[in-house]
């Protein structure tokens, strides 16, 4: 349990570091030259940022980072889109991969611990699901691989993710998109963003304690 719990805290420690790296980065952005690159490359640059997405999820690597390029680069409407669908699919792998491979493994090796939580997961599972859906900063590939060794059901986790995730990713594709507009001084976005962070982490607690 320990070892779970330092896991968890360690991927959130490196999901935030590269959250502020990815932030800095891109406040340098221009948003005229990007808007000209995007242009000239059409609907492939939406289809390589939703495999890589995809990709960096099941590897367990941090989405944020990803959810801030996702605003900057596509801006606040096309970035919610191309993101959802992206963290939509890399939820759906990742369900998949560790449902079919993992959970017989997991039942063995910790059955006697295990059993129990497995039961109320299974039996709130779709709360469950929305729950940690709209926790920030909370690793979305481990959500996904813990979910496929839990007996919770498909159907409530897909309903759970496609309810929780749009809200969760939200507030930063408004920040990434705020962060190219830090030149001109334009704090709304940013304002807004963290506003909508807060709140989130207020909202999923006391969901998820109800």
């Amino acid at each position: 349990m320990l070892k779970t719990r330092a896991l968890v805290l360690g991927l959130t420690l490196v999901c935030l570091g590269l959250t502020v790296a990815a932030a800095y980065g891109l406040g340098g952005i221009d948003r005229q030259i990007l808007a000209h690159w995007l242009t000239q490359h059409g609907l492939w640059t939406p289809l390589l940022y939703v495999l890589v997405y995809m990709v960096a999820t099941f590897f367990l690597l941090p989405s944020t980072p990803l959810n801030l390029v996702g605003g900057a680069v596509f801006g606040v409407y096309w970035g919610t889109l191309w993101t959802t669908i992206g963290a939509i699919l890399a939820a759906i792998l990742c369900f998949w991969f560790s449902r079919t491979l993992g959970r017989g493994f997991i039942q063995r090796r910790f059955s006697s611990r295990w059993q129990q939580l497995d039961r109320e997961i299974a039996e709130g599972g779709l709360f469950y699901i929305i729950a940690v859906r709209l926790l920030p900063l909370l690793p979305y590939g481990l959500v996904n691989f813990g979910a496929g060794v839990s007996g919770v059901k498909f159907k409530d986790y897909l309903l759970g993710t496609v309810i929780g995730t749009t809200p969760g990713l939200l507030p930063f594709i408004l920040m990434g998109d705020g962060l190219t507009d830090l030149r001109r001084g334009d704090l709304w976005h940013l304002t807004i963003a963290s506003t909508l962070i807060a709140f989130l982490v207020a909202g999923s607690t006391w969901y998820r304690r109800r």
